[in-house]
């Protein structure tokens, strides 16, 4: 294999070997606030720090596990109808914009806390915590940067709450994460060598790459008076380290097939700092405000192991994230006895600035606006209904992959949580 053909072959892949960001393709990270249970999906994510009512606790904060007097078992399954088109203003290897991309989902959840005693409870959660994809097609404008990639995670969670006093309750837990990668590129002859350039593309996957990872996480809630609670919750940094298959497609190079199997792609979830107050305005109605802290600039350099037939190539992509931050508002109230309802608001931050984006992880600031309603079907069994819908950022591209360059936006993106649960009281 000749020395050009080996940088040829280490450029392609390296363009390639990048994480996308599952649902919020344009949004601020890829950790979801919304596990279709009123609190998260009715407040957009502000009840979760404070949550001492929902089953839910047992992942969100559970610490909140303690302000429950039974045993409780929730399901949920929610939908995920993204819009994810992007506006292309310049492609120089031509091209189409890839129309909506977005992948719809449904993501199934399950909690359950058991009360141990007066002051201890035990909780397991089964989430997804992140997930999702894009497809653009083969003929996307940014194909030789990627076209299609799916991303899907999921955690099983067992924690544990303490009641530390009657106002101060204190839990851990630690979330076991399975996490499952794949993604296209094209494969640009004319990087090669331009009088290839009447060449077909070739085609790069990256197949079935798998990681489990733990992800550690604390909590506490305080009754600082009868009225306002404060809860925190801290999860630590997980490192990802996916291995996978690579499979090349449609080669027609006048030069060998690289001999390449197998891809290692590594990268680290970002610590997470989450605060949120609730308010008990009076018995009907309650306030919930909530910030917090993203570390994504710990994410921000992806790595790549790919072994060859010439040797392993080893580099680093250095996406130059910055951390971000994040508000959140939402009020619930009790219509009776049996019923209530919520709605929410939130702001995200960007990680990256408009020069850094690429196609893989065009991510932006957002905005979300969420409601819910639940109700009891009967004693010991409620079940609710809620919705988020995700408002996103331009997210302007400007990228040159392979040697070609392509720019656009996303503008006028959305991406729309429905979900629902049941709730019961053993």
């Amino acid at each position: 294999m000749s020395p050009s053909f080996n940088r040829y072959t280490r450029q392609v892949l390296l363009a390639g070997a990048v994480l996308l960001a599952s649902f919020n393709i344009q949004a601020a990270g890829f950790y979801l606030t919304q596990i279709g249970t009123p609190g998260s999906l009715g407040t957009a994510g502000a009840a979760n720090p404070t949550n001492t009512q929902g089953a839910d606790a047992a992942w969100t904060n559970p610490a909140g596990m303690t302000g429950i007097d039974k045993d409780v078992f929730v399901a949920g399954m929610q939908m995920v109808v993204p819009k994810v088109e992007f506006d292309p203003s310049r492609a120089d290897a031509g091209g189409e914009d890839g129309g909506n991309a977005g992948n719809r989902a449904y993501i199934p959840s399950a909690f359950y806390v058991k009360k141990v005693n007066e002051r201890t409870r035990l909780g397991i959660s089964v989430v997804a915590p992140q997930g999702g994809g894009v497809n653009y097609g083969d003929d996307f404008v940014g194909r030789y940067a990627t076209y299609k990639a799916e991303l899907a995670a999921v955690a099983l969670s067992p924690s544990i709450g303490f009641r530390v006093s009657d106002r101060f309750s204190v839990g851990a837990g630690v979330s076991v994460i399975y996490t499952q990668y794949e993604q296209a590129i094209a494969l640009n002859p004319a990087a090669l060598d331009p009088l290839l350039g009447g060449l077909p593309d070739a085609k790069v996957r990256f197949d079935n790459a798998t990681d489990v990872g733990y992800q550690p996480f604390v909590g506490l809630t305080w009754d600082m008076t009868d009225r306002l609670l404060l809860g925190v919750v801290y999860r630590g940094k997980m490192d990802v380290d996916l291995e996978g298959d690579v499979n090349i497609r449609n080669w027609s190079l006048p030069v060998g097939k690289p001999k390449i199997n197998e891809i290692d792609i590594g990268w680290d979830n970002p610590q997470w700092l989450d605060v949120g107050l609730r308010f008990k305005v009076n018995e009907e109605n309650y306030l919930f405000l909530n910030g917090g802290w993203q570390d994504w600039s710990e994410f921000s350099e992806n790595g790549l192991s790919i072994p060859t037939g010439a040797g392993t190539v080893k580099a680093t992509l250095d996406r130059d994230f910055d951390d971000t931050w994040y508000a959140r508002a939402g009020f619930a109230h009790r219509i009776d006895s049996s019923s209530e309802f919520g709605f929410g608001l939130s702001y995200d931050s960007s990680p990256v600035r408009d020069s850094k984006r690429t196609i893989d992880l065009p991510l932006d600031e957002y905005y979300q606006f969420s409601a819910a309603y639940n109700r009891s079907i009967k004693p010991g069994l409620r079940y609710s209904l809620g919705a988020t819908l995700m408002l996103v950022g331009d997210a302007e591209v400007k990228q040159t992959a392979q040697g070609v360059t392509f720019a656009g936006d996303f503008d006028r993106n959305a991406i729309l949580f429905l979900g629902g649960t049941l709730r019961y009281e053993l």
